[in-house]
């Protein structure tokens, strides 16, 4: 069994891979991180009552453009 170490180290050689890069700079993933982000803020929004919307949006908006292509 591979060690923690030996299954982070394929994961970065994943993520260097041109073909994935090519699939999460894609329009699925946008929609599929778009969707993710919005269920979170739903649900952070209604845990904290509305009271915090402003800033949650602002969390929001900043994830999306760090994990979206657009």
């Amino acid at each position: 069994m591979a060690g923690f170490g030996d299954m982070m180290k394929k994961a970065q050689n994943l993520l260097g891979d041109e073909k994935v890069q090519k699939h999460l700079k894609s329009e699925k993933a946008e929609g599929i991180s778009d969707t993710v982000l919005d269920r979170a803020s739903d649900i952070a929004k209604k845990v904290s009552g509305g009271k915090h919307n402003d800033k949650i949006d602002g969390a929001r908006d900043q994830a999306d453009k760090r994990l979206g292509n657009e």
